[in-house]
């Protein structure tokens, strides 16, 4: 029955009205590959970078002289330890000259560490030849707020307002990591703060604010704001639609998304492929794929063609379903219809087979995405690593993705060490510890949790207390947990110690009270 009703969905959308066989891929350059991102399968089609919207700059496309400043300005900054005489006194030393270029390059590397990087950026706002231009304050601004010193943010915001180097969306990244927070509060204060900074708030600034809340699961408060704000702002699909992914793929709550889905009809809101999208992916993610085809159907109803998105939601379900050979001829089907299959698509499928274990299906599809020169993505070699069951297939893959010229991130390498701590493979932990750096990265707070937990659990409590030590240092809070458990430990060494030395005493005294007797 699913089958027959998902050969009329695949027939209501093919370009002639009926469904062909698929035509043979065609085989691109392969040098066109790059690393890509892509939004979640079926999901809310946001840039996973949008909460550190402002770029940095590749490190290796940049002048030599001004790479070795960099690498100067990030060992006198990281070398400080979280101490701002001591940070001072070795940047000074450092022998570099401070540039807008510069100065945005050593932040992105520094942007783990909010400490480092804050010095870096007061040392150079000090130098008599350089001020700091709006690139490197917005940088450091997204830092600080990332680490949620929002003190210092405002601070400097309300500095780049004296310096006219402030802008809508200087504020709205403060909003956004405010919602990351979960002050709605301080939030909506800082977008209505926006006229004190020579900014009228219009409506791309109001769905900036609702997608913040709904991005972080405030997705009740934003669905407030949205129908108490009508007068201000007059209802609209888009501004629907942002509450209903809330909603959809955010919370994921089916019970809230029919709810809204249905208020929007009640309201007379004109429901778009964009809604149908947001519902589609909803049900997806649900694994209810009858309700993705009944929708998936009633657009053609509706008279709405659907998008990349729509069909990679899809495309999704059926794979997640068990329905591979229905979600190939899908993407055939988009093919037909001049709307080609993107790096999402490929991973609506990948992702699916290697959580069902289906390996060989997931390179295939792995294969044939990159012969059609599709840009790879860390989503898809995340989704070949969680099938990796040895060392060697996890390095194998590493070194295909330095191929492919797609490169980790810190969340890569957290779920590899993960991965490796599982498998007792120390010295596999090690190398990948040793290799962020290499690429630009530095570990951030998840990534020394994550490497503490692993090493105590494997034994290895001496280094565990070391990486403890140097991420304290570095300025990362530890978990509750983390700070228990290596309290707990050190306390029972140094008892341990102080029973071993009160036990060697005790044995000093007691031959010499009782010598032997000849």
């Amino acid at each position: 029955m699913l089958r027959a009703v998902l050969a009329g969905a695949i027939t209501h959308f093919s370009a002639s009205g009926s469904f062909k066989p698929p035509r043979p891929l065609l085989l691109l350059n392969a040098s066109r590959l790059s690393t890509s991102r892509e939004p979640v399968a079926g999901g809310d089609g946001e840039s996973e970078g949008e909460d550190d919207p402002f770029s940095f700059p590749d490190h290796q496309q940049l002048p030599a002289d001004v790479v070795r400043g960099v690498d100067a300005v990030v060992a006198a900054a990281e070398g400080s330890h979280a101490d701002a005489t001591r940070a001072r006194t070795l940047l000074e030393r450092c022998g570099a000259a401070a540039s807008e270029t510069l100065v945005v390059a050593a932040l992105s590397r520094l942007r783990n560490s909010w400490a480092a990087a804050h010095a870096a950026f007061l040392w150079a706002a000090a130098q008599p030849d350089y001020a700091p231009g709006r690139h490197a304050c917005h940088s450091m601004l997204a830092i600080l707020a990332k680490h949620r010193r929002f003190d210092d943010a405002r601070a400097l915001l309300d500095e780049m307002r004296r310096k006219s180097l402030a802008s809508p969306r200087a504020v709205l990244l403060l909003v956004r990591r405010y919602c990351a927070a979960r002050d709605v509060t301080r939030a909506i204060a800082a977008f209505h703060a926006l006229p004190s900074f020579g900014f009228e708030p219009g409506v791309a600034q109001f769905h900036g604010l609702l997608s913040a809340l709904c991005r972080y699961k405030n997705v009740q408060d934003a669905e407030h704001l949205l129908l108490s704000s009508e007068k201000e702002f007059p209802f609209e699909t888009k501004s629907f639609n942002i509450v209903l992914n809330g909603w959809c793929n955010m919370v994921c709550s089916v019970r809230e998304a029919k709810r809204f889905w249905t208020a929007m009809e009640v309201r007379g809101i004109e429901r778009d492929v964009a809604s149908y999208g947001s519902m589609i992916s909803c049900f997806s993610k649900a694994g209810s794929l009858d309700s993705v085809l009944k929708l998936f159907n009633g657009m053609k109803e509706a008279g709405i063609v659907p998008d990349r998105k729509v069909y990679n939601a899809v495309v999704y379900a059926l794979a997640k379903g068990r329905c591979v050979d229905e979600a190939k001829a899908l993407v055939r089907s988009m093919e037909e219809r001049g709307t080609p299959p993107d790096t999402a698509t490929y991973n609506s499928l990948i992702g699916p087979l290697c959580k069902a274990r289906q390996v060989q299906e997931a390179t295939q599809m792995f294969d044939e995405m990159i012969g059609r020169g599709l840009l790879a993505s860390v989503r898809t070699f995340h989704a070949l690593f969680d099938v990796a069951t040895s060392p060697s297939e996890v390095f194998d893959v590493l070194d295909k993705m330095k191929t492919l010229h797609c490169e980790p991130e810190i969340d890569t390498y957290i779920m590899l060490i993960r991965k490796f701590c599982r498998w007792r493979q120390h010295d596999s932990v090690e190398k990948l510890w040793s290799a962020m750096p290499t690429n630009g990265l530095n570990p951030d707070r998840s990534a020394y949790i994550v490497l503490i937990h692993g090493l105590f659990l494997n034994g290895k409590l001496e280094e565990a207390a070391k990486y403890y030590e140097e991420m304290k240092a570095k300025g990362f809070p530890p978990e509750q947990k983390t700070e228990s458990m290596i309290q707990a430990w050190l306390t029972g060494r140094e008892l341990a110690k102080a029973s071993a030395s009160v036990g060697s005493r005790s044995g000093s005294v007691s031959l010499g009270l009782n010598p032997r007797k000849r």
